[in-house]
């Protein structure tokens, strides 16, 4: 019998997020007065915590109680030193996967979330960039119930050969009858990522992923880049979104072969929607319920009193949502599950220390939403 002791293995992107911490004096300025070329910004000291999908994933999880080893990638320098010591404050198996290279740079995230503004990112991939498939240890993911790859569009070898490297990854984690899970980050559209062919890699990989957690942006981005240009000059692309949008993006997903496709929808919320059950029973280890087939679902995001920063809140979501998933709850609640610890890190600085117990979670799923939702029907 497979020995499967642990819950997840998060793998792939994995950085050190500097976030200054802005004055409440400067919520009434603009980003853009801000950052005004030749001026001085009084800040308070910055959150220094670890960033990336793998450690805010893996991290989130681990806060929700659930057993977890990290993956990653740095150097042996003084950002290396500091990532590792952040990841050491969470327990042994944090860091234990790291590998340190000598020679490499340690990537790094300046992240700017002045009040009042959306996050900006200032990213630096370093070692994510040369990060590939031998960087994971498969005896210790065959272990696991489920394994979370995250960022490819940041990481310069995985994304190489229209994803071959990334879609042979899965496909061997697939083998090992772990279920596999795959989350994406914004390209910079003026970037090497930005002039991928995402859809190429898209069919290329996810005939290998059994869970799907983009964002809408993301996801649009990648899959019809006309409709995203079109829909950015228009405005937020959150305030336009509808069940056609959501609809036509994920019927591409589960076409390509994903069995269960979550999109991110930022302070909206999040949509779900699943396979038939012949392709959820082959989604090895952590199976879904037989109840989750042929289903979709969009569930509003709470309310919260005040945002303190954006980032890190999709990937605490998507621990939400795999918490769920391992805890065999209904596709409704575990939508709500990663709803709710979303809403748990905006409200604090840094991407992972706002993540509750999975009691303490369950005890906020009846708190007050948004509005409106996302009709369906």
């Amino acid at each position: 019998m497979t020995d499967r002791s642990i819950d997840l293995v998060s793998a792939g992107h994995m950085c050190l997020d500097i976030t200054p911490a802005f004055l409440l004096s400067s919520a009434s300025r603009s980003m853009e007065q801000l950052l005004r070329p030749g001026t001085l910004v009084v800040v308070d000291p910055p959150s220094i915590s670890s960033g990336g999908g793998a450690a805010n994933v893996g991290l989130s999880a681990l806060r929700l109680g659930f057993s977890v080893a990290l993956m990653g990638k740095c150097g042996d320098d003084l950002l290396g030193h500091a990532l590792l010591d952040v990841l050491k404050r969470f327990g042994p198996a944090a860091a234990a996967g790291m590998r340190v290279i000598s020679g490499e740079h340690t990537s790094y995230t300046i992240v700017l979330a002045p009040p009042g503004a959306d996050r900006m990112f200032l990213h630096c991939p370093g070692a994510n960039d040369t990060f590939v498939a031998d960087d994971v240890d498969l005896d210790l993911v065959g272990k696991a119930r489920l394994f979370y790859f995250g960022y490819p569009p940041v990481m310069k070898a995985m994304r190489a050969d229209k994803g071959a490297p990334l879609a042979d990854l899965l496909g061997r984690v697939k083998g090992r009858g772990v279920t596999t899970v795959l989350d994406m980050a914004m390209p910079d559209p003026a970037s090497e990522s930005g002039q991928t062919d995402w859809r190429d890699i898209c069919c290329s990989v996810l005939p290998h992923v059994d869970l799907f957690v983009p964002s809408v942006a993301e996801l649009l981005f990648m899959l019809d880049r006309g409709e995203y240009d079109r829909m950015v000059a228009a405005g937020d692309i959150l305030d336009q979104l509808s069940a056609d949008l959501l609809r036509d993006l994920s019927s591409a997903c589960l076409e390509m072969g994903a069995a269960v496709v979550m999109i991110k929808c930022g302070h909206r919320g999040l949509y779900v929607r699943t396979a038939g059950g012949e392709r959820l029973e082959t989604m090895g280890s952590a199976v879904a319920p037989e109840h989750w087939a042929r289903r979709e679902h969009f569930a509003c995001a709470y309310r919260v009193d005040r945002v303190a920063s954006g980032a890190g809140a999709g990937d605490s979501a998507v621990a939400g949502f795999l918490g769920g998933l391992l805890r065999g709850v209904d596709l409704t609640a575990t939508a709500d599950y990663a709803c709710a610890t979303g809403a748990q890190t905006v409200q604090v600085l840094d991407t992972v220390s706002g993540v509750r117990s999975w009691d303490e979670t369950t005890g906020q799923l009846s708190a007050p939403r948004v509005a409106p939702a996302i009709r369906l029907n």
